[in-house]
């Protein structure tokens, strides 16, 4: 069994940055690459950005580039995600994802892992 627990989520001012994490714990083999994902009320959950196992490969959507920079500890089984210059439409649920294969993907049927996600809320 693997489990997967994001944190760092909470309030913060349109404009502002916040540091999310995801702890890996368990059989944490089953997990290769990863990838953050988030849900805001009334839409589907989408792809926000992925990392492969080594860290060497990552990928990130294209509303988010600039902003959101995705990293990875394997030593401590953990992976990141900055979030800047947060803007109150980013509202959501952070989820981490992850599964056993080597390779990332923008589509969340791919990941077999999730944490209960973790809430960001911008105010402005």
């Amino acid at each position: 069994q693997v489990t997967l627990v994001e944190s760092g989520g909470g309030l913060v001012q349109a404009g502002g940055s916040l540091r999310l994490s995801c702890a890996v714990s368990g059989r944490t083999e089953d997990v290769a690459a990863m990838a953050w994902f988030r849900q805001s009320a009334g839409k589907e959950r989408e792809f926000v950005s992925g990392i492969s196992y080594n860290g060497g490969y990552t990928d990130v959507a294209e509303s988010v580039k600039g902003r959101f920079f995705v990293s990875r500890n394997n030593a401590k089984n953990e992976a990141s995600l900055e979030v800047d210059i947060l803007n109150p439409e980013e509202t959501a649920v952070y989820y981490c994802a992850g599964h056993a294969r080597d390779y990332t993907s923008r589509s969340e049927a791919d990941y077999t892992r999730w944490g209960q996600g973790t809430h960001v809320t911008i105010f402005s």
